[in-house]
């Protein structure tokens, strides 16, 4: 019965895309000490669940200018921006929509990170907020997922403003899996 109502609060797909990563999380957190249970949750949300993984590249990760070239891809996305006014952030601007909370949807073309596997992807984004100070306000709780996505959310992982909480309700429902 247990394994119904997971069934029912999580597709075949997510079920699988997490028995297929969860060995990558599991290694990641064993190196970083960042939960798996947020690494898996946060792969899941911004991979659609294995849909969309470009150059194998899970977490949506953004190139700098320091990227080398065989290592970045130029990846349409959707940014949520307070004004209008950011077009010189991106390579290329798709379109820009005023939202009625009044922020701006943009949708866009920037640089991502490009990986030759699944592991190198799942190491270097561990590492990731090792390299950037704005999460080490984050890494002084990265054992505890909740906390840890509520963190990376406050440091400006990503621009929507139900980040965390859609990881938290992720991660709470990937613990449900064995």
């Amino acid at each position: 019965m247990n394994k119904l109502k997971i069934q029912k609060a999580m597709t075949q797909t997510q079920i699988e895309f997490i028995k297929k990563y969860k060995n990558f999380a599991l290694d990641t957190e064993r190196k970083t000490g960042i939960s798996h249970l947020f690494i898996l949750a946060q792969a899941g949300l911004e991979s659609g669940w294995g849909k969309s993984v470009p150059g194998n590249m899970f977490f949506g990760v953004k190139a700098t200018k320091n990227t080398p070239k065989e290592k970045k891809q130029l990846l349409r996305t959707t940014e949520v921006l307070a004004t209008p006014n950011e077009k010189s952030k991106f390579p290329e601007v798709i379109s820009i929509t005023k939202r009625t909370d009044g922020k701006y949807l943009y949708i866009v073309r920037d640089w991502f990170m490009k990986y030759d596997t699944p592991e190198e992807c799942f190491t270097d984004h561990a590492q990731f907020f090792s390299r950037n100070k704005r999460y080490v306000k984050a890494l002084e709780v990265k054992a505890d997922p909740y906390k840890f996505a509520e963190e990376v959310a406050n440091a400006g992982y990503a621009t929507a403003p139900n980040y965390a909480d859609s990881l938290k309700k992720l991660i709470k429902e990937i613990e449900k899996v064995k």
